[in-house]
């Protein structure tokens, strides 16, 4: 399983959702959306315009925030899964 977050460097639900994802093991890439335009823009385009961080994508699919990401894994989603 692996995850990509978009953050800023000032985002406390930002520092909340990578510390849930190192909880369950689960790898990420972070991209800080207010140091690269392009990463924003990217950003932008695969979470059809939110433009609220972060942003978190797990294998892909568009989760969503930090409150999306909780439920995500309340629903047994982030089990620790080995590749």
């Amino acid at each position: 399983m692996n995850a990509v977050i978009y953050s800023t460097a000032i985002c406390p639900y930002c520092v909340r959702a990578k510390m849930l994802l190192e909880k369950r093991n689960i790898n990420y890439i972070e991209y800080k959306i207010d140091q690269d335009s392009q990463k924003f823009e990217e950003m932008l385009r695969l979470s059809s315009g939110r433009q609220s961080v972060p942003q978190i994508f797990i294998d892909e699919q568009h989760i969503g925030g930090y409150d999306d990401l909780v439920e995500f894994d309340m629903d047994g989603n982030l089990n620790n899964k080995t590749e």
